[in-house]
């Protein structure tokens, strides 16, 4: 079994990310596809793992395996939390309908220091362009205010929405180039404050509930196991449940 077959054949949950989920696509913007694949728990009785991700297949595709999902959105990663709240679901089995009513548990003040980390990553990247070009990547300038605000948002709210809604016209003025330099970097101090200020007083609890994380994937695995074998050449020497054969 190929990686790519597992996406073919064991997506659970696929979704449109980047700008079209945002509500800020334009005219040439790409459709950005993000998954979650199950692979088989029989695949894991074996020296040589599933992978945790796969490109593709197609462009602008990328999947991970549940696992591996879960264990990212446990640690907040603002990407894999983002996919959990994708307005635009293209695929969904039981499996991802379990996972997407999951989304609670993942949210916690952790959301905080991984989405502020990531936004001083991309500010630093901004702000050599600056000293380079003489000006940022206002198109990877509008997405840092985006997501200053869909954190601050998320730590009032406890809720993460990630269609910016109303603020689409003023986003894409600075992916055009029409609002200066100081004044989004004005903009993106506000958002930091705000978000900070936001933590202090969040309703969101302090850690993800990884018990109730870790139920779901113990559950998923079992069930799993109990499936006939996908792919008998894969797993070499696995004839069923409990057999081992002989080659």
């Amino acid at each position: 079994m190929q990686p790519e077959d597992l996406v073919r054949d064991h997506t659970v949950y696929t979704c449109v990310m980047g700008s079209r989920a945002f509500g800020l696509a334009t005219e040439g913007s790409d459709t950005d596809r993000r998954g979650v694949f199950l692979a088989p728990t029989p695949l894991f009785w074996r020296f040589e793992k599933p992978p945790t991700h796969v490109e593709g297949p197609g462009e602008e595709r990328f999947s991970w395996e549940l696992e591996r999902f879960c264990e990212l959105a446990l640690r907040a990663n603002p990407n894999i939390l983002e996919c959990l709240h994708s307005p635009l679901v293209e695929h969904i089995d039981d499996t991802g309908r379990e996972l997407l009513a999951l989304r609670g548990a993942f949210l916690s003040r952790q959301a905080y220091d991984t989405f502020t980390r990531y936004a001083l990553g991309q500010r630093r990247k901004l702000d050599a362009d600056v000293r380079m070009h003489g000006a940022p990547r206002w198109k990877h300038a509008m997405h840092l205010l985006r997501l200053l605000a869909s954190a601050r948002d998320l730590l009032r709210t406890g809720e993460l929405t990630i269609d910016v809604g109303d603020r689409r016209e003023e986003l894409l003025a600075v992916k055009r180039g029409e609002v200066s330099w100081p004044e989004v970097e004005a903009r993106m101090a506000r958002l930091a404050a705000e978000a900070e200020r936001a933590l202090r007083g969040s309703p969101l609890p302090a850690e993800p509930d990884r018990a109730r994380v870790a139920g779901f994937l113990f559950g998923v695995r079992r069930a799993s196991a109990l499936q006939p074998c996908p792919d008998q050449e894969v797993v070499q020497g696995v004839v069923g449940p409990g057999r081992v054969g002989q080659r």
